[in-house]
């Protein structure tokens, strides 16, 4: 396996189970953002979930974690251009527990148009 394959699926870093309403979404990979991940790591980690699952979310918190989301957000649909992949994204609130604290992330659900 190659370091940009690697380091991008290391970034998804946890599975979220979700209620059996959809089969298709029981268990979503979720991709988390900060201030510090590289946008081009990111954004090979959004496009390959989205070929292989058809469903993405990314999840940041802080205003520098949704700035290198979005950036990744923006290269991975040029990425999934080149494949006839169209996506759109709902970005929504999230609270999310760390350290027993709430906190509010931005999720953005991407999925193929």
């Amino acid at each position: 396996m190659n370091d940009r394959l690697t380091t991008a699926l290391n970034i998804v870093e946890s599975r979220v189970t979700k209620p059996q309403s959809n089969p298709r979404e029981a268990t979503v990979d979720v991709i988390k953002v900060s201030a510090n991940s590289r946008t081009s790591a990111v954004a090979g980690a959004i496009a390959g979930v989205i070929r292989e699952h058809k469903h993405a979310e990314v999840q940041a918190i802080g205003a520098g974690a949704v700035n290198q989301a979005i950036k990744a957000l923006v290269l991975a649909t040029g990425y999934l251009r080149n494949d006839g992949i169209e996506v759109a994204c709902v970005p929504e609130f999230v609270d999310v527990n760390i350290e027993d604290k709430v906190r509010t992330a931005i999720k953005l659900v991407v999925d193929p148009k």
